[in-house]
């Protein structure tokens, strides 16, 4: 192959052990910040990998055909299209998503002017500069074990680059890099457990900005969407036995506008007012639980039902301030960016909301002019029935319930587009759907019979085992379900998913999607394998997001509390992190000073030799060889220092052998001492 008027020939490939030492040690800094460069590919723009791939293999190939590097023009007229190109795409040169970009681009065509060392040590802390951004979008263990790689990789580049002349194996460089590594990994611990916790740095990854099967507002057929969706929403660990699947309820959004299409909440996000407190009754014994509530794009908590704003039930957030709303969703100051935990306290066993009648119910009974006409007429014709006339609301659910068991109604993951009257057709036409249509279709004909109701979103149901000990509840547990209003005791929670679909509600269990053509076949293999590798990664994923992602400023507090400083502050943290780094100085440099006779002992000797010399008033250089120190030694001493010239040639010719092929015989030194002793005499 021939590239350009000076002819860029590719020689056949010699073999990794035969290639030019440059050749070795470029081909392995290209594949570590190939490697490196690889986990933005989801992020960085097509053009943008199209161009790093090629100006990669370009300078490969430069390598292997030992072809003169472009120049410097050509790099700049790269580089100006590549910031237009991130202009055009980015609509900025500032910001995470074009900083990455132009570092991207600089990294590889850095690459294209490795003339020297100079150049190197630019590319080399690129490359570390890269890693970093990295964790600007993920923070996950796997992005964290890949640029473990990415950093024992450019320090094995780093320990080439500053190896004399000759051609040092990989392994011998890649095995000081890791020594270099765990050095230092004692300090890195330090700083992780005591150095201040920011937390404006550790909400930055894109990982943080999660999604979430839950919104603000819902219309009929939004919920399957993410039935599929087995992303992690939140883990709880119960202090004590859990409760039955039937009772796990994680309140989310209340929804109760309806305009014939979206249902929505209520604009106002005020606390729970005084009279609001006093209507909410708890019974029997509080549930206690912790919980990891991974990112989301909402403003909320989806708390286990009902957990009050009171007794100390209340979770407790670091940087976030969160409060109950009126209808008894807990609101946060902005959307979760960040995975949080905290611990709280639920009564399964509850009442809330008025027990008589009052004007803010009525909210409650308004339905759009115009829309689903059969479902109010049929509604109208179930209440007039004579024994539903004067019935109470808990009465009038029995019966809709009762008309969705006996008529075959479906729960499906797969309903299919609803039309404007959406809750007629599935009344009257499909009789299917998902837990919104069931929800969305009862609240509808609640509220034509005048009974107060609402649709409640949130979670549902668990895995059926808990993992590591905790209980995970996956976007695919969005749920729906309804409050209906019942004199004497307030709101009550009904769910008509139970009607028709039992093992949805009673056991926790979200219909199974379609999975994928590997899964079906390591299913087929062995049913369980596939459970079993999820819940090792998701148990090990939890371990590190507790113990690192999640290692709080508290638990940094505590942690010099358990050592044994009372009432810690961060001057106590200041101050042990002080003192632990001058230990670890002063330990460094003691080390240094008792390693520096044992890391060169080839000095040593020489300086041993010149002074043993010097007493036979043989003058010599620190700098001179053994080879000339043996001539001075015959010019000195004649015949009587030919074997003392003759052991020193010796020390010339170990030095200088090829590994493996010679080397100084034991008892050197003490033969030397003895002719040394001989040749004074004499």
């Amino acid at each position: 192959m021939e590239l350009g008027r000076r002819g860029l020939v590719l020689p056949a490939w010699p073999g990794w052990s035969h290639l030019p030492r440059d050749s070795r040690d470029t081909l392995f800094q290209l594949a570590v910040i190939g490697w490196t460069v690889l986990p933005h590919a989801s992020h960085l723009a097509p053009w943008c990998l199209a161009l790093t791939a090629l100006m990669l293999v370009w300078r490969a190939l430069l390598a292997l055909s030992n072809a003169p590097l472009p120049s410097r023009w050509a790099v700049a007229a790269v580089l100006a299209v590549a910031v237009a190109l991130t202009l055009w795409t980015e609509r900025t040169l500032f910001g995470k998503e074009a900083g990455v970009t132009l570092l991207v681009v600089l990294m590889s065509l850095k690459t294209l002017e490795l003339r020297a060392r100079r150049d190197a040590m630019v590319v080399f802390f690129l490359g570390f500069f890269l890693v970093l951004t990295n964790f600007l979008y993920s923070q996950s263990m796997l992005t964290a074990a890949a640029m473990l790689l990415s950093v024992w990789g450019l320090m094995t580049a780093l320990v080439l680059a500053h190896m004399p002349v000759g051609k040092p194996p990989l392994r011998q460089a890649g095995a000081l890099a890791a020594r270099a590594a765990l050095l230092g990994a004692p300090l890195m611990v330090a700083l992780f457990l005591l150095f201040p916790r920011m937390a404006p740095l550790w909400g930055v990854p894109q990982d943080a900005v999660g999604k979430t099967g839950l919104s603000g507002t819902m219309r009929m057929g939004a919920m399957a969407e993410i039935a599929n969706d087995d992303e992690i929403a939140l883990r709880v660990r119960f202090d004590g036995p859990p409760p039955p699947p039937e009772a796990m309820y994680f309140r989310g959004p209340v929804l109760s506008r309806f305009d014939g299409r979206d249902w929505t909440r209520q604009a106002s996000s005020a606390p729970l007012a005084a009279p609001q407190r006093a209507e909410l009754q708890l019974q029997g014994r509080p549930l206690r639980y912790e919980m990891t509530l991974e990112p989301s794009r909402l403003a909320l908590l989806p708390l286990l039902e009902l957990t009050p704003d009171r007794g100390g039930a209340a979770p407790v957030l670091e940087g976030m301030n969160a409060w109950q709303r009126g209808d008894l969703q807990w609101q946060t100051e902005r959307p979760v960016a960040e995975r949080l935990r905290f611990e709280a306290a639920a009564w399964p066993q509850h009442r809330h909301g008025p027990r008589r009648p009052t004007p803010a119910l009525q909210e409650y009974l308004q339905l759009p002019y115009g829309y689903n006409p059969r479902t109010r007429a049929w509604a109208a014709e179930l209440r007039s029935q004579p024994r539903l006339a004067q019935a109470d609301p808990r009465t009038l659910v029995n019966a809709v319930l009762e008309h969705l068991r006996t008529h075959e109604y479906l729960y499906t993951l797969e309903p299919g587009t609803y039309g404007r009257d959406a809750v007629d057709e599935f009344w009257f036409d499909r009789k299917l759907g998902f837990c919104e249509h069931f929800a969305a279709s009862v609240t509808v004909v609640l509220r034509a019979m005048d009974v107060p109701a609402r649709v409640v979103t949130g979670y549902q149901g668990t895995d059926p085992l808990p993992v590591d000990g905790y209980y995970i509840v996956r976007q695919s547990n969005a749920h729906a379900w309804v409050e209906y209003w019942q004199p004497d005791e307030g709101w009550v929670r009904l769910d008509p998913t139970a009607a028709v679909s039992p093992n949805r509600v009673m056991r926790g269990a979200s219909l199974v999607p379609r999975q994928g053509l590997l899964a079906d076949a390591l299913g087929g293999v062995n049913p369980q394998l596939l459970a079993d590798l999820r819940n090792l990664l998701e148990a090990t994923g939890n371990r590190w997001n507790q113990w690192v992602m999640n290692y709080s400023r508290s638990q940094q507090l505590h942690l010099l509390e358990s050592l044994g400083v009372e009432a810690p502050s961060w001057h106590d943290l200041a101050l042990a992190l002080i003192g632990l780094l001058c230990a670890g100085s002063l330990t460094g440099a003691a080390w240094a000073l008792w390693d520096r006779y044992r890391q060169d002992p080839w000095q040593r000797l020489q300086r041993r030799i010149q002074q043993r010399l010097a007493q036979l008033q043989v003058t010599v250089q620190a700098h001179d060889p053994p080879r000339t120190r043996a001539e001075r030694v015959r010019q000195r001493l004649g015949a009587a220092g030919e074997a003392l010239a003759q052991q020193l040639e010796a020390l010339d010719r170990a030095r200088y052998a090829q590994p493996g092929r010679g080397g100084l015989a034991r008892g050197w030194w003490r033969r030397f001492a003895e002719l040394a002793s001989a040749a004074g005499h004499g």
